[in-house]
C-alpha cells in the first residue's frame, strides 16, 4: 500500500488527472493535507516542482514530517480562502476532500483567482445522495466541517463559476475501500506513533473509525457519495 492515497476518492481520483491532462505546464498546486502521495506522484510524472497547503499545524508538521527528503516539494501553512500567491499562477489545482466546507465559495473564488486563464482544476467532494440524509450521517458532516453539495448540483456548481467540464466521473465506490484501508493502517501504526503524533492520530482514528461503521454497516453508501471533476478555468 506504500502507493496507496488515504482519501475519499483514493487513487482514482489522480487517475482521472493522469489519463486526461497534457504535460505543458510550469506550476502545481496541491490544496489538502495527506496529500503526501499525490505529491510524489505529480512530481514524477511532470517533473516540475509542487507546492502543498494545508489549514493546520498538525497537518503542517506531519506532512513535513513525511516529505522530509523531497526536496522538490514544498509544504506551507494557508487559509485555503486566503492564500499568500500572486494572481494568475498555477497551470494545475488538485484538491482531494479538501474544499467541502461551508467556507466553499470562498475557497473556489480563491482558486479562480490564483489559477492561470485556461488552466486546470481536478477537485473531488464529498456528496449528498440523498435530498434528506438521516441525522448520524448529517451528525458527521457537520463534525468533520463539511458541507455535502447534492449530487445532481456538483457539476453544475463549478460549471455555473465559469469553469468547463472536461471530465465527471461518480467515484463513490472507492469510500468503502477507503475507510476499509484507512482504519485497518492507523489500528495498525498506532503503537508506532510518537508523543507528539498520538492525540492528531488518535482522534483521525475515531473520526475514521466512526465514519466507517456508518458507511459500512449503518448505510451511510445510500446516503454518501463522491464526485471527482476535471476542470479548465474559461
Amino acid at each position: 500500500m506504500n502507493n496507496y492515497i488515504f482519501l475519499p476518492g483514493t487513487n482514482k481520483q489522480l487517475e482521472i488527472l493522469l489519463n486526461n491532462f497534457p504535460l505543458n505546464l510550469s506550476a502545481i498546486l496541491i490544496i489538502g493535507n495527506g496529500c503526501e502521495e499525490i505529491a510524489r506522484q505529480l512530481r514524477d510524472r511532470y517533473s516540475y516542482a509542487i507546492t502543498i497547503i494545508v489549514d493546520n499545524n498538525d497537518s503542517l508538521l506531519n506532512t513535513r514530517l513525511a516529505l522530509a527528503e523531497e526536496k522538490d516539494i514544498s509544504i506551507k501553512l494557508m487559509d485555503y480562502a486566503n492564500t499568500d500567491f500572486t494572481n494568475e499562477k498555477f497551470d494545475l489545482i488538485y484538491a482531494q476532500a479538501s474544499v467541502s466546507s461551508g467556507n466553499r465559495n470562498k475557497i473556489v473564488k480563491e482558486i479562480k483567482r490564483i489559477l492561470k486563464p485556461g488552466g486546470y482544476f481536478c477537485v473531488g467532494e464529498i456528496v449528498s445522495l440523498s435530498d434528506n440524509p438521516p441525522k448520524f450521517i448529517k451528525d458527521i458532516w457537520e463534525s468533520s466541517g463539511l458541507n455535502p453539495l447534492p449530487a445532481d448540483e456538483f457539476a453544475g456548481y463549478y460549471s455555473s463559476r465559469n469553469f468547463e467540464i472536461l471530465n465527471n466521473s461518480d467515484q463513490s465506490e472507492t469510500l468503502k475501500e477507503f475507510y476499509t484501508k484507512t482504519k485497518n493502517l492507523l489500528e495498525e501504526k498506532s503503537g508506532q506513533f510518537s508523543d507528539r503524533e498520538k492525540s492528531y492520530y488518535k482522534k483521525l482514528l475515531n473520526q475514521i473509525s466512526h465514519e466507517s461503521n456508518a458507511y459500512v454497516k449503518l448505510g451511510g453508501n445510500k446516503h454518501v457519495g463522491f464526485r471527482v471533476l476535471l476542470l479548465r478555468k474559461v
